[in-house]
């Protein structure tokens, strides 16, 4: 495959854009550009509803497609050969040269050479070239078939196991008959920006990529508490945000020191409200953070009657803390099901490393499960001239980092 100079990049959701479908676009080939710039030298171009990467200097195949695979608004990756004029001939050796290299034997996709069957389709953009598109499906699969038919080819119009596809644009041929599949969803920087409270559980991170999937741009919030939690918890949110850049770009990482403030919080309020009290006290922080980087929303990982923070009573007081949208992607997912997620995104297995978060810290034995606003309130008021201060202190020494 190190001979493909080129990859059609598909797209779904981005086509039903309209006239707005070139922003989309654009984006989309800036955040490919980005990524693949440290790799070598590729052209990234528009043409009529498809978009081209083209390498211009040798690469290393195997990391451009890890890349690749991780842009949100691509669904599917081909690699294209590309004939050499706009004749006939040249157009049957591409084909040729595109069965060799993609399905022959010792390649990803080996049929045990070539036993299976396929079809041609073409789609003729230059009505120039002097064959139409049926007559060129006709010549190039009698090619084919005769080329490789010894080994196995053999043609089936209506379900073929593979589908050639020739593309007759401009003066050039392009084939290509594998799709690679991408993660969907749209290019980020479409859809606003957005502060993710990230924790080292399974279910932040997950919830931060759900988000960031639809083209949203992410930074995030940890609540550090030294010394009751150690260097490493922190470390593993640092990895567990590097990870998820991976599909989002870079995220700014807001460290803010919670320790002083869970300590009042301890000290002056009933210990089965400490949760729902310091969530509460999270979200304000979270959203003047947001505030000051023009983040339009907040992004938690909780999910209906998970924990005791997590039910329908527990989640109206959180939220009525701040005067901004709460986005909780995972809200209806079972803990399986964001598991899963998180497998499938390479969160899980730093998720799942034994150093605590300083919500597990503070935590009752016998916390809340249906609050009340008043009773909140009222267990807030001791917090009066205490708190503030903290909150105050804790939002402009946050440390900050930066994940990619």
């Amino acid at each position: 495959m190190n001979n493909i100079k080129m990859f059609l990049v598909r797209y779904a959701e981005i086509g039903t854009k309209g006239k707005n479908r070139y922003v989309f676009e654009d984006i989309l080939c800036k955040r490919i550009r980005k990524r693949l710039e440290p790799l070598g030298h590729f052209e990234i171009r528009r043409d009529y509803g498809r978009i081209y990467v083209e390498a211009h200097s040798d690469y290393d195949y195997d990391m451009v497609m890890e890349r690749l695979t991780k842009i949100f608004g691509i669904v599917g990756l081909c690699p294209v050969t590309v004939a050499e004029d706009f004749t006939y001939d040249s157009i049957r050796a591409a084909a040729i040269q595109h069965f060799e290299e993609t399905f022959g034997p010792g390649t990803d996709n080996s049929y045990n050479g070539y036993n299976f069957s396929f079809k041609v389709h073409t789609r003729r953009i230059n009505k120039n070239f002097p064959m139409n598109s049926m007559e060129i499906d006709m010549e190039i699969g009698h090619d084919l078939l005769e080329k490789f038919e010894s080994k196995g080819l053999h043609v089936d119009v209506h379900k073929p196991d593979i589908m050639v596809e020739i593309e007759l644009r401009g003066e050039k041929g392009y084939i290509y008959s594998k799709t690679i599949p991408g993660p969907g969803g749209l290019p980020v920087g479409t859809n606003g920006k957005a502060m993710s409270l990230l924790s080292g559980g399974i279910d932040s991170p997950v919830a931060t990529y759900m988000i960031s999937k639809r083209g949203v741009e992410m930074e995030a919030v940890y609540y550090n508490s030294p010394p009751y939690t150690s260097l490493r918890a922190l470390e593993k949110v640092e990895k567990l945000g590097t990870i998820v850049s991976q599909y989002s770009g870079p995220i700014k990482l807001y460290v803010v020191n919670f320790t002083e403030i869970q300590l009042c919080i301890y000290d002056n309020c009933p210990h089965d409200q400490l949760t729902i009290i310091m969530k509460r006290i999270m979200f304000k922080i979270a959203q003047r953070l947001a505030e000051r980087d023009d983040c339009q929303a907040i992004v938690t990982g909780e999910s209906i009657g998970q924990v005791s923070s997590q039910t329908m009573q527990s989640l109206g007081v959180i939220d009525a803390a701040v005067d901004c949208p709460v986005y909780r992607p995972v809200i209806g997912m079972d803990k399986q099901e964001i598991v899963e997620y998180s497998q499938r995104i390479g969160t899980f297995e730093t998720s799942i490393e034994p150093y605590e978060d300083c919500c597990t810290i503070f935590v009752d034995k016998h916390p809340v499960t249906k609050p009340k606003m008043a009773s909140i309130e009222k267990s807030e008021k001791h917090l009066v001239g205490k708190v503030e201060e903290l909150i105050d202190k804790a939002v402009e020494t946050a440390e900050v980092k930066w994940l990619k």
